[in-house]
Parts: structure tokens; sequence; C-alpha cells
């Protein structure tokens, strides 16, 4: 009887192909019990410690296989699991301003720290000192055997972390031979977006056009070597890495060659331009007049100021669209039997890898208010002229004066980031007796990292250099010569120009043992008898950044404000267990609990409740249920807190603000600001944001629902929905959400954090901005379906298959402030401000034909529509928001011979463009980056050798 049962399981699994849990879970560990004659293959599934005799669980798991990951082209992780509907994008390669320089996985949109990642099980560390997330660069793409995503909530089994799920990465350490390969890839784009050509001819930019060629090359080559030794009684792997991608600036794409406005309608820019921008008020009686205001830049044709007429400086062409990356990683397997009691077993891997985050040029950037007065050496009669005449002043009087000046003369700022990773997990196994085993390991890994910024303008310098009241430039310091135009050179910026460092080490200490096996009870109604695991575990977590006196104190103007060091320790000690209990033939149930004791807030447990049932061979119905939690990290407690910047929009500001005057006094607006206050040319306002050692865990609640079928040879279905509430979230309410709920509502929970500077600004100097600090703010509520389908012909000599991974998000809802329902909205199939883009229908469908050595696929991504809320992006509004987006890839393979195999493909034939969105929707290029397809074309190619 139990035979026959696990054939049934294995062929319901083997029908399901990467659309199933259970499908390539088999062989993730394996054992063998003898029962008479026969020998019972017993498997550990993602999401428990206990090896069983089926395949599929009560959660379901989503299956990305190393046939899938090397058929995509892609050898950057995050591109490879971007895929799946059910991950948005994180960290990826297309994000430059404010890159950490990882690559992090972000599963049901949740955030990258409510994802657990695993590798063979086991959770990895934080990527980098600016990311508290693990970071993907770590996985050798080449020797991943599947990846299973658990989309239940796991932290009973894993501990905290696993609120979204978990991403394990199942490496193939039993690899045998030695293994080349040798890849290239690149994209190709045709320039003829006649909607931002038409913009940019409006305001005289130059952009590329036609065929770009082949750009954005990356290579890669890595080696395998496998192989047994002591007469069989153990196995070593080891391999090689190495990758390097070109970078592409976002002047390569037509579509990315000017920043949109917030509108959309338009090539915005930057109010810091290289011909210098000035925000001028009259000192009246010792007080600052902010109701007189003269906004205006150097007259082209050389009379001085001239008013602002909208010039504005396109900063979009020198900053990456993608970031060039070098990458150099190697590792090994090894495992060792003395005898059936002591399986000793070492993992160990090494990865080096440099990047750089290139924007615009450095610039004052309105961020200082210098005192000035009409004995400044710098300022032509003609210009103080023209302000005494302004404001009615005289030679005698001051002024206070913001300067938007772009350091062209110095070059593009770059972030030169490095991290080196390495992880070491040792170990032994074994059985104690016929019915139990045990594992106990010691699992040691480390980031070092470092941020090298270049090319920023010190804030302290500029005083001096513009003849500032009450400030000298004496010695060797050149005056800055803003008030000329054309009179800045190279050796005055070159004095401005500084360099920021910060390093840090990240390290994590895992202790954890446990004993699996089967009691000695069954219960009546079952044959099989109860199984469990109990076991201990310890978590060591160290962070420290540490920021040079630059970053320290926010010398530099574009980083926004300071980045002071940063130091913590996080300890954790679990208890946990889990129970299979055999019910009936057929019925399973399946318990886990954990209890933890966190050194920063105390004890909590989470525990799940799972039951599996399958009738007729042919389906099972499975259910859980899961309290999980998440403690919050180093950053979220011991974060600095100052003052930085948010993208988006002041409906207050402007010469006709979106709300009445009356709506934005609730801000701190006068009355005489209203309509005289100036947006922000580059939709960027001030916060105040940081940590808070007071935070509490979050506390999360998942069911999951579901059915999985094969009702037919060769055809088979699954069906699972999904239910997440969380509460006491650690986040931010948002800059933006503060400042509408503020205006709309008058509630001075928000209103007490707008703080206008004394001109009504919340963007120039550092005297304006919302506070936005972390804090247990709200729940989180999130529903939706995850559906596969799978079916597979056999034809005379070849096979024909087909594969659906769709995931319907029904709803997204964020609850800002605990129990205060009129405040949450639902980000479901919705994009704005405050709601990352989200589809609510996603899909792949997969169509393979496979012959006597050669294969031939084609793949279908479909991203839904997705509806606006907002009012800033006036594009999306008469668009009604996205469009659905459909790419179309195609792949295939060769086999010369049994050695040798040629791979290649072509993702997105139809050269599909990202849409295009404004500023304040925009995360990089003018476009959601890295969940479209950016860049256009992609084709890549490899060679595959084996021996």
């Amino acid at each position: 009887m139990l035979n026959n049962k696990v054939t049934k399981a294995v062929r319901l699994a083997i029908a399901f192909g990467a659309a199933s849990a259970a499908l390539t879970s088999v062989n993730v560990a394996a054992e063998e019990q003898k029962e008479g004659a026969e020998a019972v293959e017993r498997i550990q599934v993602t999401g428990s410690r206990i090896k069983r005799t089926d395949i599929e669980t009560s959660s379901p798991i989503t299956v990305m296989t190393a046939e899938e990951i090397k058929f995509s082209g892609y050898d950057r992780v995050e591109d490879i699991l971007n895929q799946l509907p059910q991950i948005e994008a994180a960290e990826t390669s297309f994000l430059a301003n404010g890159a950490t320089g990882t690559a992090t996985l972000d599963l049901r949109g949740l955030g990258s720290n409510r994802t657990l990642v695993l590798i063979n099980g086991r959770r990895m560390q934080a990527g980098s000192i600016t990311s508290q997330v693990p970071d993907v660069n770590q996985i050798p793409a080449s020797l991943i055997q599947r990846v299973e995503v658990l989309t239940g909530g796991a932290g009973a089994v894993y501990g905290a972390d696993a609120v979204a799920g978990v991403v394990n990465f199942v490496m193939n350490d039993e690899f045998e031979g030695l293994a080349f390969n040798v890849g290239a890839s690149g994209y190709q784009h045709n320039n003829d977006n006649k909607y931002i050509q038409d913009l940019m001819d409006k305001r005289g930019y130059d952009y590329e056009t036609g065929s770009t060629g082949i750009d954005g090359r990356s290579y890669t080559i890595d080696m395998t070597i496998g192989s047994d030794f002591a007469d069989g009684k153990g196995h070593a792997v080891a391999y090689a890495v190495w990758r390097r991608n070109e970078e592409l600036l976002q002047g390569s794409r037509d579509y990315a060659s000017c920043a949109l406005s917030a509108a959309g309608t338009a090539c915005g820019g930057s109010g810091t331009t290289p011909n210098p921008h000035f925000d001028i008020f009259p000192v009246v009686d010792g007080e600052v007049d902010y109701t007189q205001e003269y906004w205006g830049y150097l007259d082209p044709s050389g009379n001085g100021f001239k008013e602002d007429d909208g010039y504005r400086y396109n900063f979009a062409p020198v900053n990456h669209f993608m970031r060039p990356n070098e990458r150099f990683s190697v590792g090994s397997f090894v495992k060792y039997e003395i005898d059936e009691h002591f399986r000793p077993y070492l993992e160990f891997s090494l990865m080096h890898n440099r990047t750089a985050g290139q924007i615009a040029e450095s610039g004052t950037f309105f961020n200082e208010e210098f005192l000035m007065d009409y004995n400044n050496p710098l300022m032509s009669d003609l210009q103080k002229q023209q302000l005494q005449e302004f404001f009615g002043q005289s030679s005698a009087d001051q002024f206070v004066m913001y300067i938007g000046k772009r350091n062209v003369e110095g070059g593009a700022r770059a972030d030169n980031l490095e991290h080196t990773s390495y992880r070491i997990l040792t170990g032994m196994e074994g059985e104690i007796n016929d019915t139990w085993s045990y594992d106990v390991s010691y699992n040691y890994s480390a980031t070092t990292s470092s941020s090298v910024y270049i090319n920023d303008l010190l804030a302290p310098k500029i005083g001096p250099r513009v003849g500032a009241v009450g400030t000298e430039c004496e010695g060797d310091c050149l005056y800055y010569n803003v008030f000329t135009l054309g009179g800045v050179t190279k050796e005055q910026a070159d004095q401005l120009a500084g360099v920021g460092t910060q390093t840090g080490l990240v390290t994590q200490v895992i202790y954890n043992g446990y004993v699996t096996g089967e009691l000695d009870f069954t219960l009546p109604t079952a044959d099989a008898p109860v199984a469990m695991v109990i076991g201990l575990e310890r978590r060591e977590l160290n962070y420290e950044r540490i920021s040079d006196t630059v970053y320290a104190e926010g010398q530099l103007l574009g980083q926004g404000g300071p980045s002071p060091s940063l130091f913590g320790e996080i300890n954790v000690n679990d208890l946990f267990t889990e129970f299979q209990i055999p019910v009936t033939d057929g019925l399973n149930a399946n318990l886990a609990a954990r209890w933890s004791d966190y050194s920063t807030s105390g004890s909590d447990t989470t525990y799940s409740l799972g039951l599996d049932y399958t009738i007729a061979d042919a389906y099972m119905l499975r259910a859980s249920f899961a309290k999980a939690v998440r403690a919050p990290n180093v950053g979220e407690l011991f974060g600095a807190q100052n003052i930085g910047l948010w993208s988006g929009d002041d409906p207050c500001a402007g010469p006709s603000p979106t709300y009445t005057a009356e709506q934005c006094a609730r801000t701190g607006m006068t009355a005489a600001q209203y309509g005289n206050v100036t947006k922000s040319p580059a939709a960027q306002y001030n916060q105040f944001a940081g940590g808070n050692p007071n935070l509490q865990p979050e506390e999360a609640e998942t069911i999951t629902l579901g059915i999985v079928a094969n009702p037919f040879e060769n055809f088979n279905f699954s069906v699972d929905y999904f239910n997440i509430e969380m509460e006491k979230v650690v986040g931010t309410v948002g800059a933006s959400r503060i400042l509408k709920n503020c205006i709309e509502t008058g509630d001075a929970f928000f209103c007490d954090n707008v703080k206008r500077s004394p001109s009504g600004s919340l963007w120039l100097g550092q005297e304006g901005y919302i506070t936005n600090l972390s804090d247990n703010i709200g729940g989180r509520h999130w529903r939706g379906i995850d559906a596969t389908v799978g079916y597979k012909m056999d034809l005379e000599n070849a096979t024909l298959s087909f594969d659906l991974n769709g995931f319907y998000s029904m709803k997204k809802e964020v609850e800002p402030i605990l129990g205060d329902a009129a405040l949450a909205y639902d980000c479901s199939g919705v994009v704005s401000t405050d709601c990352f883009t989200t589809p609510k229908w996603r899909h792949t469908f997969k169509a393979d034909y496979t012959a006597d050595g050669w294969r031939v696929g084609m793949k279908w991504r479909f991203f839904g529509s997705v509806d606006y809320d907002g009012t800033a992006d006036t594009l999306l509004v008469e668009n009604g928001g996205l469009d659905s987006f459909s790419f179309i890839d195609l792949s295939g393979s060769y086999s010369l011979n049994e050695r040798v195999t040629l791979n290649g493909g072509v993702n997105n034939i139809f050269d599909k463009e990202p849409p295009m969105v404004g500023s304040t929707i925009a995360s990089n290029a003018n476009t959601v980056a890295g969940f479209y397809d950016t860049l256009g074309r992609f084709l890549h190619f490899s060679v595959n050798m084996k021996f």
C-alpha cells in the first residue's frame, strides 16, 4: 500500500513539470528505509525538515528548473526570478540613483525584507552595508539545480523574515564530470519613439535615432567539476564563475533621453542648471521677506538676470540605465560518509562584485540659504541694479539667495560599490537508529563592502566662494563665479569636489541542530506512524557601517543629507518542532511551532497547521494556516534620523495648486504663499527619516487553500488561494501620503509632521521637510490566486509541452494607521506614488518542442493593465493608467554531440518598449525599471561543454 502511494505521488509530481511544487522537489534530500524487501524513498521538501514519502505539501511551492533558467538566457539571478508572476522587481542592475549594488527578491510585493532567501535550505546573510536583505549576486546561476518558491508563511520552520514566503536555491551538489560554459548576450533597440522625440525637439535636446546595434553586452565563463572520491564514500563539487557586463546610459534610448515632467507630457529636468538658477528673497528690517521672490537665471544674452522661463537641465542622458558590473565567484560542496551514523559535509562560497551607479553631475541644489549684500565682488552692476529695482532696495540692503548650479565642469557623479561575500557551512548528519536521524551545523557568513562616492560637491566650501556675507575666500581659494555666463572653470569646480567613503562588515553566525524521525505511534485510521522534528537554533547578527566625516556630516551636496555610521547587533535563540500526522490513507496533517527569543524585542511564538488530502489518486486538496513574525532589522532599529529626499509632488506648490488655500493652510502654507511657492523642478522634496529603537516585531497570519489535480494522463493543474494579513507593520506612512492626508483631513496626526520653510517650500534648503520616521504603522492585507496548468503531448520522436504560471491579485490593501480603515488604500491593479505597479493578472506561458538533440521554445510573458491613482501624471490620467503588455521570447538549443550543446535565443523579439511614466512614478529612466523589459530586445548565446 505504501509503495503504491509513493508511485502515485511521483506520477502526479512528474506530470507537473516546472509548474508545480511537487515536481522537482524530488531529490532535495533522500534516504532509504527498508520495509521488507522494498526500498521507500523519503524526501525533504522546502517548507519542512521532515523527510516524507510523498512530494506535494499543504503549502504551495512554485519551482523553476535549471533547464528553464538556462533557456531564459539571463545570467543575473534577479532577472531570472523576476520572470515569475509571484515576484516583483526589487534591487536590480537597472537602478542607479541610490542603488545598493546588490540584487534582491521581493515575493508578493510585500518587500524584500519579508522574503526569506535560502541556499540548500539555509538562510543567507545581509548583502551589504546599505542593504539588510540577502544579495542573490552570491548565487552562481549556472550551478542552480532548481529554485523552489514557497508562497505560504514558513516562519515556524525557518524563523523570522518568511512573512511572504521562502525562495530556496537548491544547488547541484551531486554534479559529476567537468562542465565548461561560455556565454554572451546584449540588447538591441530601434529608437523610433515619436512621442518623446517630439518632446525633445521642442526642448532642443539631442537624442539617438535608429538601431542601437548590440549594446549592454555581458560575458560569462563558468566551470564546474565534480566527482566521487574515497571509493564512493565522498563526493565533491567545485565551481568558478566570472561575469562582466558593460554599462548603458539613458542617452542610448530615445524614450529615456530626457526626464519626463511629473505630468509626463513634457521633457522636464532640473532647476539646478549649467547656467545657474537663483531663488532670491529680500531682507527687510533684519528679516527675510519670503513674500517677495525672484526666481531666475543668467540671461543667455549677457544682460544680467532673466526671470525663469522654464529653462531646465536635461540630466537624463548621463545617468546609468544599466550599471556596469564585474563579478567573480568560487565555491565547493563536499560530503563524506564515514559510516551511516556520521556523514560530515562542507559548503564554501566566495563572491567579489564591483559595480558603479552613475548619475548626473553634482551641483549646489539650492541646498543652503546664503546671506548676500550688494558689495558682492562677483555680481555685475547690472545684476545688482536689477535686484534693487525688483525688491525696491538700495545698495546698503541685503538679500538671501539659494543657488542651483550644475557641476558640468566636474563630470558625472558615481557611487563605486564593491562587495565581497563569503559563506562557510560545516556540519554532520547521520542515522541514530532505524527511524531517527540528526543534523548539526555551523554556518558563518559575512559581507564586506564599500561605497566610494566621487565627483560630488562639498557644501561647506560653497559660501566663501560665492561671496556670502560672513565668509572669506583666502589663500589659494578660487571664487566660484556663478554670476558670469561660462564663468566657472574646471579649476574652480575641482576645489569644491569631494569624496565620501563608507565601509563595513555584516556577519551572521548560525548554530543549528535537530533530530527527526518516526514516533512509535500510529493513529488507528492510518497505516504510517507520526513523524516529527525537534531542534535548536541560535543566530548572531552583527552589522557595522563606518562613514567618514564627509558622509557622516552630510557634506556632499548630492546625497540629500547625512549618512552617519551605523552599528547594531541582534541575537536570536530558537526552539522549533514539526509533526507530520497521517490521519487516514490520503489525509495528512502537518504542524509546526517555533519559540524565538530576540535580544532586541523579547520572545515570540510562531506556528502553522497544514492539511493535504488525496482523492482518487489524481486530486489533492490542501490548506494551511500560519502565524509568522518579522523582527525589525538593524537599520530599522538603529538607523540615524536625518533629512533626505523623497520623490513626488507638493500639490500646494506652483502657480495653480491642486488644493484650495484653506486646505493648503493645514500644511503651514500662508495665504501670501499660496500660488507663489515654486515646485521642485526635479520632483524631489525633503523628509526627516530614520530608525526607531522602540520598534516591535511585525505579526502576520497566512491562509492558503488549493487543489492539485492530474485528471488525465499528461495534463495537470493547480489553483491556490492565499490570504495574508499583517499588523504592526514596520515601515513609514510615506511622505507623500502624510502630506496628502494632512491636506484632505486636517488631522493633526499628519499635519504635525509637515514643516514648511519660511518661504513655504518643502525642498529649498533643509528647513522645510516632512517627518516620516519608521514605526509600527499599520496593517497589510494581501489576497490572490496562483494558478498553474501543464500539458504534454508525445509525438513521433518528439515531445510538445505547454505550461502556464499565473497570478491574480485580488487585494493589496495598505492601512497606514492600524485601525483607521478610512485611510486604507488598495494597490491591486494600481500604480501611484504609494503603490508599486501591480497588474491584477500576470502570467508566463511556455511552449516547448523537443526532439532528438534539439529543442525550440516560446514564452509569452503577460502583464495586465494597471489603473492610475493620482492626478500629477496627466499622461497616465489621459491614458487611464498603463495598458497591458505582452513580451514574446524565443529560444532554442542543439546538441552537436554528447559533449557540446549550443543555446541561444531572443527575448522580447518585437522590441517592445516599457511603458513611460512621469517623474513621480518612475524608478529610473521614465519607467518602472526592472519590472517590464527595460532596454528592448535581448539576444543571448552560449556554448555548454561537458566531459
